[in-house]
């Protein structure tokens, strides 16, 4: 790796090579912010002969993703192979250089912002230490635009500005500012990790490129119109075109960390930052469509096999990578069933173990291994990680909707597709009220509300064997915080199939569970038993 190397430039050396597409911002920037005062001010310390910081470019022969218009100003396109210096230090300012080179004209916040506006007060004198450059003129001075200052030509002077002293200063702040040396350093073949890197530390805001933004950078190729940051996000939502979609699915909610790690998985089966980061951009490319169809199978097994109905559900986003790392090396066939008892028994093993907490992408590799064993038809070993699940563990887990262990007993509770208490239909489960606990389709069975009159406290109330889940009108209108035995009469005779209702929240009995004489002890014994052996007998 070459070390960097200064190279000033002149003002015209820059913007010719933002013109000609050999000065690139890249898309991980942030938007043009400078507003036209901040812009006037710069021009003023060049005139001025004030050091206005350091421009870093990064060159290389990778294509990356890259601003494309600023303003009106169309930039150009560039080709494979071609050698770019990308912006990584410098942004507002030489944006702001090139916007009143350019006369460019911006809509920010719905107004409109020319920068054919800023102008040089020629009444004043250039060594003066008062203001020279304005955001536009007024009536009180002579002006001359620094647009036409840079792009106009001798003779339109003359006959604009007949006094010397005018004509003579237009010469001056035109060769002041043609003629400034910007400081200029260029990082020759650096990796993109690298650049971003570097890009990270010299930017004050304190917000480092995500592995996504890096990847969409890297990956980006205008021959074979490839975008990841696209690619994501019509794997969300294709609503451009007819085809199935990941907001269809209820999966919408799926993080770019995931697919990039289902990306690592199908290209060398480790999903670690330094091995995604390895990728190489064509294999991406090339393997794109496959992943995504590896993407889709493992959510239509989650959904038809496990009843996982909504992404939100999931205990672990990370659970999608194995999946998908399966259905692409069975050839997106659906498994056998001796598979699906292998899959289902990993999926509840690593849901209730902690599997994802942390230290996920050493994990993960070892996990591949397992899905390379059910590919194979053997048994995966869970030899040193067995799940020893008690039914104290289950009893003592304080609920939280963002727990991966709570979520795989809502999994659970979901996959008996439960039904109203009230006229048996299906309750209704989507990814807009699961993202929090105190959301009103968790319901407390014993409501905290109630319990905490009779003295429970609520560490012991709040036991995920106490959820069930309902409709939000069911829980705000009909049950509140009343006992349960009080609000069970009234559905007793509305709901003629009540009993056969409450067997799929898993609880079997009322009479026998507690609930009539509202027993709590004896209603979360029962439940949390029930539980316990439903969540046993999917183990390994």
């Amino acid at each position: 790796m070459l070390q960097p190397e200064n190279q000033p430039k002149k003002y015209q050396h820059l913007f010719t090579g933002i013109d000609t597409g050999k000065i690139r911002i890249p898309q991980f920037q942030r938007d043009f912010v400078w507003s036209k005062e901040q812009t006037a001010r710069l021009i003023d310390s060049i005139i001025k002969g004030f050091p206005i910081g350091t421009f870093i470019l990064w060159q290389t022969n990778d294509s990356m993703r890259a601003v494309r218009a600023i303003g009106n100003a169309q930039l150009p396109l560039i080709r494979n192979g071609e050698t770019v210096q990308y912006v990584l230090d410098g942004q507002q300012r030489i944006t702001s250089l090139y916007g009143v080179q350019k006369g460019i004209v911006c809509t920010r916040e719905g107004k409109e912002i020319d920068y054919k506006d800023i102008c040089i007060n020629l009444d004043v004198d250039p060594d003066a230490d008062e203001q020279i450059v304005y955001t536009e003129p007024t009536e009180d001075y002579t002006f001359i635009s620094v647009y036409q200052l840079l792009n106009g030509d001798l003779t339109s002077f003359v006959n604009e500005y007949s006094g010397s002293t005018h004509l003579k200063r237009i010469d001056t702040y035109r060769k002041r500012l043609t003629g400034y040396d910007f400081s200029t350093i260029v990082m020759d073949a650096y990796p993109i990790d690298i650049a971003c890197e570097v890009f990270t530390r010299i930017n004050t805001g304190g917000t480092d490129l995500t592995l996504f933004e890096i990847m969409v950078a890297k990956t980006y190729d205008i021959d074979q119109n490839f975008d990841l940051a696209n690619e994501y996000n019509w794997l969300l939502d294709n609503h451009d075109a007819p085809g199935k979609d990941l907001e269809d699915a209820d999966y919408d909610t799926i993080p770019e960390s995931t697919v990039l790690q289902c990306i690592a998985a199908h290209l060398v089966g480790f999903v670690r930052r330094k091995d995604i980061l390895k990728l190489d951009k064509y294999a991406v490319i090339k393997e794109w469509p496959t992943v995504k169809e590896g993407i889709f199978a493992a959510v239509d097994y989650l959904r038809s096999y496990l009843r996982i109905l909504v992404s939100q559900l999931l205990p672990y986003n990370a659970l999608l990578v194995p999946f998908s790392y399966f259905f692409i090396k069975n050839n997106f066939n659906p498994p056998s069933h001796q598979q699906d008892q292998k899959l289902q028994q990993f999926f509840w093993w690593a849901s209730l173990s902690s599997r994802y907490t942390g230290g996920a992408e050493g994990k993960l590799a070892n996990d591949f291994k397992r899905m390379d064993a059910i590919l194979a038809g053997e048994k995966p070993s869970y030899i040193g990680e067995e799940l020893r699940l008690t039914v104290d563990d289950v009893k003592g887990q304080w609920f939280s909707a963002s727990d991966a262990f709570c979520k795989a007993i809502i999994c659970l509770l979901v996959y008996h597709q439960p039904r109203s208490f009230q006229n048996n239909s299906m309750v209704k489960i989507d990814n807009s009220w699961l993202r929090r606990a105190d959301s009103k389709n968790y319901h407390h069975f014993f409501p905290k509300s109630y319990l905490r009159k009779k003295g429970v406290e609520d560490w012991k109330a709040n036991s995920v064997s106490n959820i069930t889940i309902v409709d939000d009108y069911l829980n705000k209108r009909r049950i509140g915080g009343r006992a349960p035995s009080a609000y069970m009469k009234e559905f007793v005779d509305a709901n003629p199939n009540l009993d056969e209702a409450m067997k799929t929240h898993l609880i079997m009995d009322l009479r026998d569970f507690g609930v009539w004489n509202d027993d709590y002890e004896r209603f979360i014994a029962k439940r949390t038993q029930v539980i316990f052996d439903e969540l046993s007998k999917r183990l390994p």
